[in-house]
């Protein structure tokens, strides 16, 4: 069971940044409702944990993709400046 929980499913990735943040918010609304069973809770806190990596996942690709474009920038700044020498 485990292993489940820490490898999202195919159709898990397959959902981007805001529909993963959109469905966490959701389960988390529910969760604080309460009203749930302790199953259906637990399987919800799950759900969450699973949906919380995927964000984390998506927010660190757009930071690497973000370093990149800044690192290649100034790349270019600082060759731009070397070539007029």
């Amino acid at each position: 069971m485990t292993s489940e929980v820490e490898q999202p499913t195919a159709a898990s990735e397959a959902l981007g940044y805001e529909q993963a943040r959109d469905e966490l918010i959701e389960v988390v609304r529910r969760l604080e409702a309460g009203g749930t069973t302790l199953e259906e809770s637990l399987a919800l806190w799950e759900r969450g944990e699973e949906l919380a990596k995927i964000c984390r996942r998506r927010l660190d690709g757009a930071r690497a993709r973000l370093d990149a474009a800044l690192a290649e920038e100034s790349e270019a700044t600082a060759e731009g400046e070397d070539g007029g020498r």
